[in-house]
């Protein structure tokens, strides 16, 4: 297992569709050691997930994982899970406006209006068929990393422009109001 370097905005393979793969590409101790890498880099990175582009692989698989070591302390808490070929399935009507960061997109963030329900369809890393039910903020995280399957960045997807911010201005000035908006979604409400 290896760290990897993560690949950042610019980087032509961030706005690439990663291709679905087949149940015989993802038994080839080639994929399988990629989700190693993944798991490791996302581990090392403090990200809640991280999708196989952002590592300069073009393979439709990404990881999701919110620790105690991940950087955003309010999130609920989700066990590792390796998804292959994902399809989001809305829920519902109803939309949660979230501010997201990207590891590949290093000290921005802004606001992305989200599906606040999701199922998640895919693949786990031994081939078997899944589907997950994930609300609020972690159907957020979902979202995000299969955009990343799909070459979209949060930055394509914000809902308006002023809500983009460096870390420390958005700790110092909406971080408060984000946490009391998404407070039934928090990891303190879970």
């Amino acid at each position: 297992m290896t760290v990897r370097e993560i690949t950042t905005v610019g980087d032509p393979i961030l706005r690439q569709r990663a291709p679905d793969m087949s149940n015989d590409e993802l038994r080839e101790p080639e994929t399988q050691g990629l989700i190693d890498d993944l798991i490791e880099t996302r581990r090392a990175s403090g990200g809640a997930g991280l999708a196989a582009t952002q590592i300069g692989a073009l393979k439709r698989v990404a990881v999701v994982e919110v620790d105690e070591h991940t950087r955003y302390p309010y999130k609920p808490l989700v066990p590792l899970t390796v998804i292959v070929n994902p399809v989001v399935e809305p829920l519902s009507d109803e939309r949660l406006l979230i501010n997201e960061g990207c590891l590949s997109v290093p000290g921005l963030r802004g606001d992305v209006d989200r599906c606040l329900e999701i199922a998640v369809h895919y693949l786990d890393r031994n081939g078997e068929m899944r589907r997950m039910v994930v609300r609020g903020l972690t159907a957020g995280t979902f979202q995000h990393e299969t955009d990343h399957l799909d070459g979209t960045l949060f930055l394509d997807r914000v809902a308006d422009p002023k809500s983009f911010s460096t870390w420390e201005q958005f700790e110092r000035h909406r971080q408060d109001e984000f946490l009391r908006r998404v407070a039934p979604y928090t990891r303190d409400a879970a």
